[in-house]
């Protein structure tokens, strides 16, 4: 297990040099700069920008080198002093607009995470030992139902719901008071009392699939011959299920971790526009229409690095999880 891990980890440079330098070529590859960004930015506002002051902001921000040589430096002061550099149009440093972003994702992608699995588990194992009756239907059809609604329309009714039939504040995850607020209980408190909303629009597609997915795989297994010899040996049904065909049947909850963690900058990025969220995926999506490629290319780097981890971590657990999984 160690030489395992041991391998994929030095397998992991060469893949994030290479995705970083991909990801920096993709970024620039639009017409123009995030100075011609921001010079039709201003155009739009009826303010014009001269050839000289262009010239002058493309020197400060560096962009008037060859795009190897940016590439370099940047990279270089990654690998050597952590510093991702200087956000365009932010005018902050790359690292704290991530980690500011990436605290309130992960609050918010686990919870949803932890509904998910609370729901899909039990749900998909009662409609595999149940198969064929009103119950498995029912679970069926609301199942397909929650894979056809699109997200982010879920989200605008919800919206709607949450403000006219509840009074509730709805929209981004703190009350305006304490936006800018100092952590406090009564803050986290205002963070809880927002967060349902996008938790329960996260997880309803999420939920629909792992049930389907968890049905089928306790079905495939409820007939193996070790779960026969087990119901002979007198086990209680309760304890058959959980003690081996579910534990099996876990293997796609498992798996599930290796696109988690990417998702947690990637992810739904329409729902959290549309709620106004406060997370990574907006800002992912604003630095990618700005090219602001030093904070476009951190994201980048960032979703490449979380993926390559999960994968680790998700064939790692597998492997302990499952027995008939081996390593080789």
């Amino acid at each position: 297990m160690l030489k395992f891990i041991l391998k994929r980890l030095a397998w992991m440079v060469p893949a994030l040099l290479v995705v970083s330098f991909l990801a920096f070529v993709l970024i620039q590859l639009p017409p123009g700069d995030y100075v011609t960004t921001y010079i039709a930015t201003l155009a739009a506002s009826n303010e014009t920008v001269d050839q000289n002051t262009a010239a002058e902001l493309r020197e400060r921000f560096g962009l008037d080198q060859p795009m190897l040589v940016q590439y370099v430096k940047w990279i270089g002061n990654i690998l050597l002093h952590g510093d991702f550099g200087l956000s365009f149009e932010w005018q902050q440093p790359v690292s704290g607009l991530i980690w500011e972003r990436m605290a309130l994702t992960l609050v918010l992608t686990f919870a949803t995470l932890l509904l998910t699995w609370a729901i899909a588990l039990p749900l998909g194992v009662f409609s595999a030992v149940r198969k064929y009756t009103i119950g498995d239907y029912v679970l069926t059809f609301f199942s397909f139902v929650g894979l056809a609604i699109p997200s982010f329309l879920l989200a605008i009714v919800l919206m709607y719901v949450a403000a006219v039939e509840w009074g509730q504040e709805v929209g981004g995850l703190f009350s305006d008071e304490y936006v800018s607020a100092p952590w406090s209980m009564a803050k986290l408190l205002d963070l809880f009392s927002h967060l349902w909303i996008p938790v329960v629009i996260l997880a309803v597609s999420g939920t629909a699939s792992l049930v389907r997915v968890m049905r089928a795989n306790m079905l495939d297994e409820l007939h193996r011959p070790y779960v026969t010899t087990a119901r002979a040996k007198g086990l209680s049904e309760f304890h058959l299920l959980v003690k081996y065909p579910m534990r099996v049947a876990l293997n796609p909850f498992i798996s599930t971790i290796a696109w988690l963690l990417p998702n947690l900058v990637s992810g739904s990025i329409i729902v959290a526009i549309v709620l106004n969220l406060p997370t990574a995926g907006p800002m992912l999506l604003q630095s990618l229409m700005s090219q602001d490629m030093y904070l476009a290319g951190a994201f980048v780097l960032l979703i490449c690095v979380l993926t390559l981890l999960g994968s680790l971590i998700s064939d790692i657990l597998l492997a302990i999880a499952d027995p008939r999984i081996r390593l080789e």
